[in-house]
């Protein structure tokens, strides 16, 4: 594999969240792809459940003090960072306190979800390209993980399409099987995900559904390719995904690392400068 800055930007990751695909293969893909030779950065939500302490989190103060504008409202961002555990290996956690210190992740105590998950969702994402643009590192793949990260592909391709940091980004959104039930509010994703001017409102049309599977459809509308996560994907969206023509990688067990790592070179096959 040809070096590569590989940008993995993920809703989950153990160990600070266990027990789903995304957070397994989101802590073992970066560190493979860093012991092939490679540079990778993580970035993740900075959930209320993670244990600062247990985990050695700490403030980035050079990065933190930007201010995340979505519509008329303005969310100040705290950035922070911790070592993975046996591993020469740093995450990033992109923290807001009205949004993310709370006790649960995406549900309440009484298991509804959250009514402001879409601003959470635009929120991260929006802040995720805004700190890579911060560290002046320009990816060759980002690699998006779960349906926090669904509006990454079209935020490259319109949004931020002018930015050279990303000029010669490749956006490769893995997709996994049933992340959650119900609706996103229709009305916070419209009022919130049109983050500039040049997100156009038939941009968002991909996303309609405002489900799981709609978020699904978006990210794969506009990733460069898409990976299959999970063993069982909904068959609306494979029958979707052969009707994009897009690159897709179909879910493997066996190796599976070292073909995500091929997925990567025939997406981007120029080493970095």
């Amino acid at each position: 594999m040809d070096k590569k800055r590989v940008l993995i930007i993920t809703q989950e990751m153990q160990p600070y969240l266990n027990g789903t695909d995304i957070g397994d293969i989101a802590r073992e893909l970066p560190q493979y792809v860093q012991d092939k030779g490679n540079e990778i950065r993580v970035l993740m939500p900075r959930y209320g459940v993670i244990n600062e302490r247990r985990h050695r989190l700490h403030e980035v103060v050079r990065l933190s003090g930007m201010n995340i504008i979505l519509n008329d409202d303005d969310y100040p961002l705290i950035i922070k960072v911790a070592s993975v555990p046996g591993a020469r290996m740093q995450v990033y956690f992109l923290d807001n306190d009205d949004l993310f210190k709370r006790k649960y992740v995406f549900h309440d105590e009484n298991n509804n979800f959250y009514e402001d998950n879409a601003e959470r969702m635009v929120f991260f994402c929006k802040a995720a390209l805004e700190t890579v643009k911060k560290f002046q590192w320009a990816p060759d793949i980002i690699h998006c993980h779960g349906w926090m990260t669904s509006l990454i592909p079209l935020y490259i391709k319109t949004a931020y399409k002018n930015e050279p940091v990303f000029q010669n980004s490749k956006v490769v959104y893995s997709m996994y099987n049933g992340a959650f039930e119900g609706n996103l509010s229709k009305e916070k994703f419209l009022e919130k995900a049109p983050i500039s001017a040049m997100v156009e409102p038939e941009h968002l049309n991909a996303y309609k559904e405002y489900n799981h599977l709609g978020l699904s459809k978006g990210a794969a509308t506009y990733a460069d390719g898409v990976i299959i996560g999970s063993g069982e994907i909904d068959k609306d969206i494979s029958k979707f995904l052969k009707s994009q023509g897009k690159p897709v990688l179909e879910f493997t067990q066996e190796e599976y690392l070292d073909k995500y790592a091929e997925f990567y070179d025939n997406l981007a096959p120029i080493i970095s400068k």
